[in-house]
């Protein structure tokens, strides 16, 4: 039976290709794993290998046509065998072909593109109930185009990501860096007369607000700027679809944008209303350094705020119910933080359940299951955080809810319709910079245009030292749907960092090897937070190994060390030792 040659769909986005050339003609013999003809598509040429030995019988579609994904452009089989004509496919091939249509049946609005003209109905064309990263930047963005604009915010202007969580918690560990420079500064020659230090947390919190109030200030500004009018108090839906703050005044909008965000999650342990067992939000006013401080929980704001306490002066011990630290990430980035934490005298444990917490006065006691009890003078409470639906006030029965988290589609919208809901709220990626992008896409939507949300190149990052940050899959995701292969490059051989004494880490690379695309990057290393961003825009753009090879990185700099890990998938890496042959 004759078999087809399709179009391939080479990258999630890819709509169709362009043939540029066959490199067989009809009635030539090919064998299996043969290249048959080379395509284009707007991120990449490749070439397209038989998947069955035989004789060409037909060419569909010649030298320059452009064929949509999946769709036949030629035949294999034996000689003289019938063909089906036209551009006819297999019934799987159809089925393809449809999910394709289907996912582009709307084209999506363009950047700078006007919306539909609409008449407003209420007081505003769109009211905000939040103002942290999601709800601000839908704030500016929907009156960025025309619209007239309400956000509602019970605090401070920025959420928890400026005033309660990434701002505040990277002046802490900015001041971890300064001690951990001044430490190595005797080993580079400069002398220090005394080498002892102390850190005044006082003075360091003080800064951190400070930080904290210019930006929110700053939020504030940029807000009057577009006309946007902030309403301070609690916003939560009513039953007409309208929003109440504080249950004094009500706003009338055509479409809402909930963005509450989120809040410490707690467990019910006993002794947790212990006064000192702090969570994240109420450990970063502390005012002295603890003795001895256990964290609870070894995600993101347990493994930073415990190294910097650690550097800090802490004797500190981490308890993980996971089997290892930072579990959403690599596995080789997680054994990289746990033996950098061992090497600076964290203790680490992981697959340990917490029991009870017993308060005795001056300390507390951890009781762990199969484990020794933990004497601690603080407990920081750091096991995440879940989204807050205070406001969806008279409404929450109405929204279809997963897990606790509203549920929305890929255009933020929610089950109740003229209701958006971008950032830690749908629990989709808490991260504010992917709230950033959620929010301005729930703005984009309410405004008239039609617009989708991409976050399979959402970077993320954990400020640790040395700094994690990784974009796309991890090795062991990749290896579930993909035949991979995995490229790798130390810092310990890359200039800069040797230079700059940050040797450690390594940047690994996982790669497809049918199109040679970049799946996953994942960085353990100096700047490793800033490195994965030039990662998420390769992601993004669906390039291909081959891409990378072209481009050149300047030297010396850390983000060589990224070009070599993905050379390196292709066993071409340049500074690295030739691998041995199996």
């Amino acid at each position: 039976m004759a078999v087809e040659v399709i179009m391939p769909k080479a990258g999630s986005e890819m709509e169709e290709g362009e043939i540029v050339q066959w490199f067989k003609q009809e009635g030539d013999e090919v064998k299996e794993g043969e290249v048959l003809l080379e395509i284009v598509t707007d991120k990449v040429n490749m070439e397209v290998e038989a998947e069955a030995s035989g004789t060409l019988l037909k060419i569909v579609h010649p030298a320059g046509s452009v064929v949509p994904v999946v769709q036949t452009i030629a035949w294999i089989g034996q000689p003289g065998e019938a063909v089906p004509g036209g551009d006819s496919t297999t019934a799987a091939a159809q089925e393809i072909v449809k999910e394709v249509a289907a996912d582009v049946k709307v084209p999506e609005t363009k950047a700078g593109e006007e919306a539909p003209k609409r008449e407003r109905r209420g007081e505003y064309d769109v009211v905000v109930v939040g103002g942290g990263p999601a709800g601000y930047v839908s704030a500016i963005k929907a009156a960025q185009l025309g619209g007239k604009v309400a956000l509602v915010e019970n605090r401070e202007l920025g959420g928890t990501c400026l005033n309660r969580g990434c701002i505040p918690t990277k002046t802490f560990l900015h001041n971890a860096e300064i001690i951990n420079h001044i430490r190595s500064a005797k080993d580079r020659g400069i002398k220090l007369v005394n080498d002892a230090f102390s850190v005044d947390m006082e003075q360091t919190v003080a800064v951190k607000n400070k930080i904290s109030k210019t930006l929110s200030g700053g939020i504030g500004g940029l807000l009057k700027s577009y006309g946007v009018k902030v309403f301070n108090g609690v916003g939560q839906l009513t039953a007409d679809k309208k929003v109440s703050v504080d249950g004094k005044e009500t706003i009338d909008a055509d479409r809402v944008i909930l963005a509450g965000g989120s809040k410490v999650s707690r467990i019910n342990i006993p002794g947790m209303d212990s006064d000192k067992v702090l969570t994240s939000d109420e450990f970063l006013d502390i005012n002295e350094v603890p003795a001895r401080l256990a964290v609870i929980g070894g995600g993101v704001i347990g493994s930073e705020l415990g190294q910097a306490f650690s550097t800090f002066g802490s004797e500190v011990t981490i308890v993980e119910m996971a089997d290892r630290l930072i579990a959403g990430m690599d596995k080789d980035a997680s054994a990289a933080l746990e033996k950098q934490f061992k090497k600076q005298g964290i203790k680490v444990l992981t697959s340990t359940k917490l029991l009870e917490i017993v308060d005795k006065g001056q300390e507390v006691v951890v009781k762990v299951e199969g484990k020794e009890d933990i004497v601690a003078d603080k407990v920081l409470l750091s096991i995440g955080r879940v989204p807050d639906n205070t406001c969806l006030g008279e409404l929450a029965d109405q929204f279809e809810m997963e897990r606790g988290r509203v549920k929305v589609n890929e255009y933020m919208e929610t089950s109740v319709e003229g209701i958006y809901a971008p950032g830690d709220i749908n629990g989709t990626k808490m991260l504010a910079h992917a709230a950033f992008k959620m929010g301005e896409v729930a703005a984009e939507n309410a405004m008239g245009h039609h617009k989708k949300v991409d976050l399979k190149s959402t970077p993320a990052a954990i400020y640790t030292h040395p700094e994690i940050a990784m974009v796309g899959l991890t090795e062991e995701q990749a290896r579930e749907k993909y035949d991979i292969k995995v490229g790798k490059f130390n810092f310990a051989a890359n200039g800069r960092s040797l230079a700059s004494n940050q040797g450690e880490g390594f940047v690994k690379v996982i790669m497809d090897t049918k199109y040679r695309e970049i799946l996953g990057i994942h960085i353990v290393g100096p700047v490793a937070a800033e490195l994965i961003n030039e990662g998420s825009t390769l992601i993004q753009t669906e390039m291909t190994i081959d891409d990378i090879m072209d481009i050149i990185h300047g030297h010396p700099t850390f983000s060589e060390a990224l070009y070599e890990a993905m050379t390196d998938c292709i066993d071409l890496c340049l500074h690295a030792p030739k691998k041995k042959t199996k």
